[in-house]
């Protein structure tokens, strides 16, 4: 009799079913009770007899109530199984009786009596579990001490992890003490059953939806409720590697044999790859759905229309591994329905599907074009044809800047196929290019003639500092420079705030070819070390316009990548910071003092190929005079007799002075 196709289909969810349980590591059974009781598990089983009840001999303990909880018993982090918790409240049954001594003669008794009513109770509970087709019984030994030996009070309750059992089965637990004084206690519980499981209609089939994690390794057995000899015949349409077979008898503690024998059978793997999906789910994501784990990879491929093969994009792009419901996502700014993904295994193509082509249409007459970009730079261009990718005589590019290059479509009657199309393509392009240059050289004359920019970023430690910062910027706007600097852009600053301006600013004046010029202070080597030692500025009053703080965000990168020397050089005043105390990973630019190295920090400010100027030691002698007087005045304010007004690393009288 073929089996059923419901048997067989089988859905992986993703969207598993989570329990909140406490785990419990380790396969040993384990004990513990309320404050103030003793207990103890015994080292083994024993025998389930709870044998006749018998009188007590005074104050006893007794089992009360059973509460069970579901836990999970874990042999390692992902190896859990499902394990039932029970917590047993005692109290104390039965009280002493009068010695027959007292009675008679109206006076207290031999102090020998008296002594088991000032003792501890001590008592052995068993717990009774019963799941088909597993039963156990434990004896678990409990002391009360005699501070809390009151009859009919509760003195708390022992505690057992624990029983191991299944979801969906039935478990009944009993209760009592060994001697059994009382009747025993009982307690029946219902397992949920698999709330990953349930069942759906699609059609004529109908599906089983299994929701699990992707990390969790499970079996499902699929089995036949009957007896006697059976022959069950399967589909070969139905079979796929992973299917496999369990057999067992239907009795108590029985063994299973398991067989997978269609792993490795053409047909198995053949009808997999015919049931496999790719299912587009968004424009550059997508995933593959096949009822096996499978080792694939996956590549795009462009399918031109006339029933030319799909040529793979290999290279630009690269063969990646594929993970069966698993989200795969290639670099792509738009789809195209030319575009098709194509699927191998064992270096076979298994699996072709255009998965863009049902929203954008059928097959486009377009030609792709490719860039690539070598390991120097250097850039190609060529046209994919249906012969092999025509190289096209140009460097220009107008595309994606990307490690791997660009790929972009235009319409067939846009491209012409002929030799001589492609040499007037060159020519024009090649014109571009030259007419670029010509004009980046144009621009570039224009910057030099009209002083390069520089980006001046200081941190602003107090007033006193601003406006010497101030004076050195108005110092070197005297020169043919550009200087931009926040204290003149207060408004900007404010509208798009530190980060967004000092971002646009250093785009600007890089692009230029300008220079950034880092003014450290003690507060901005304050702000330095704590960027370096835990990525981020720490907690501390800064103001609205504190651009440094927010210029180190871009500011460390271009020296943690080796970009900064050419675009940046650094400078501190001679008595307020030493050059060495500036973080070393600043010190990969030039460091000038100021003013007492003026001459070279106004060189190093010159454009990067200009000749060295015979004026730059009386445009030096021209800045140090502008600047002296808010140097006096930082340094020497009126009211204050000492020098030396710096603070933090290598600050202090006399620090940098080089005298």
């Amino acid at each position: 009799m073929p089996v059923p196709w419901f048997l067989l289909s089988l859905a992986l969810g993703r969207s598993p079913v989570v329990l909140s349980l406490e785990r419990l590591v380790g396969p040993q059974d384990a004990t513990h009770c309320s404050p103030g009781l003793s207990c103890r598990l015994w080292d083994s089983d024993i025998l389930c007899l709870p044998g006749d009840i018998v009188p007590a001999p005074g104050p006893v303990l007794a089992p009360t109530h059973l509460q069970t909880e579901l836990v999970l018993r874990c042999q390692k982090e992902t190896d859990c199984d499902l394990c039932l918790r029970v917590a047993v409240h005692l109290a104390v049954h039965g009280h002493w009786e009068e010695p027959e001594d007292e009675e008679k003669f109206g006076g207290a008794a031999d102090s020998g009596v008296e002594e088991p009513r000032n003792a501890s109770l001590q008592a052995q509970v068993v717990l009774s579990f019963q799941a088909y087709p597993t039963a156990r019984c434990v004896l678990l030994e409990v002391q009360v001490p005699a501070a809390l030996v009151q009859f009919g009070q509760s003195v708390g309750s022992v505690v057992y992890d624990c029983f191991e059992a299944a979801l969906g089965s039935e478990v009944r637990i009993w209760s009592y003490t060994q001697p059994r004084y009382e009747k025993e206690l009982n307690h029946t519980q219902q397992l949920p059953a698999l709330p990953w499981l349930n069942v759906s209609a699609d059609g004529d089939n109908v599906h089983l939806v299994l929701n699990v994690s992707e990390e969790q390794h499970f079996g499902l057995s699929l089995y036949w409720n009957q007896t006697g000899p059976q022959i069950i015949t399967l589909n070969h349409t139905d079979l796929v590697p992973c299917l496999c077979i369990q057999v067992w008898p239907l009795e108590p503690d029985s063994v299973r044999t398991n067989i997978c024998p269609f792993r490795e059978d053409p047909r198995a793997h053949q009808n997999l790859w015919q049931a496999a999906r790719l299912q587009l789910l968004t424009l550059q994501s997508w995933l593959l759905d096949a009822p096996c784990s499978l080792p694939a990879e996956a590549a795009l491929c462009w399918r031109a229309p006339g029933g030319d093969p799909c040529q793979p994009l290999v290279p630009p792009l690269s063969w990646e591994n594929v993970t069966v419901d698993k989200v795969l996502e290639f670099p792509l700014l738009k789809g195209h329905p030319n575009l098709c993904v194509q699927v191998n295994s064992s270096e076979k193509l298994q699996l072709q599907e255009c998965l863009w082509a049902d929203s954008l249409g059928p097959l486009k007459d377009d030609v792709l074009l490719l860039e690539t970009r070598g390991p120097q730079d250097n850039r190609s261009l060529c046209a994919l044809e249906p012969s092999g990718c025509t190289s096209l005589p140009s460097k220009a590019s107008t595309l994606w800047d990307d490690d791997l290059g660009a790929l972009w479509a235009c319409p067939m009657d846009k491209y012409i196929h002929k030799r001589w199309a492609l040499v007037w393509l060159a020519c024009l392009l090649f014109a571009a290019a030259l007419s670029l240059i010509l004009l980046l050289k144009k621009d570039h004359a224009k910057a030099a003639a009209r002083g390069r920019a520089a980006l001046l970023l200081y941190s602003a430690d107090d007033s006193g500092f601003e406006r010497l910062v101030g004076a050195l910027a108005s110092a070197l706007c005297q020169l043919p420079l550009r200087v931009a600097v926040d204290l003149w852009s207060r408004r900007e600053l404010s509208a798009q705030g530190p980060v967004a301006w000092f971002h646009a600013q250093r785009r600007q004046t890089l692009q230029e070819g300008g220079v950034v010029v880092l003014l450290f202070s003690p507060g901005a080597v304050a702000l330095c070390s704590e960027w370096l030692q835990d990525g981020v500025s720490g907690p501390g009053a800064h103001g609205p316009h504190d651009a440094f703080r927010a210029s180190l965000s871009c500011v460390l990168p271009d020296f943690l990548q080796g970009r900064a020397p050419g675009s940046y050089v650094g400078a501190c005043f001679d008595r307020l910071l030493h050059p060495d105390a500036v973080p070393a990973l600043f010190r990969t630019v030039p460091v000038f003092t100021l003013p007492s190295q003026l001459p070279d920090f106004l060189g190093a400010l010159q454009q990067p190929r200009a000749p060295r100027s015979g004026r730059l030691q009386e445009r030096a002698e021209q800045v140090s005079r502008a600047l002296q007087p808010a140097l006096d005045s930082y340094f020497h304010p009126p009211g204050t007799p000492a020098p030396g007004r710096g603070v933090g690393p290598g600050a202090g009288p006399g620090a940098g002075d080089g005298t």
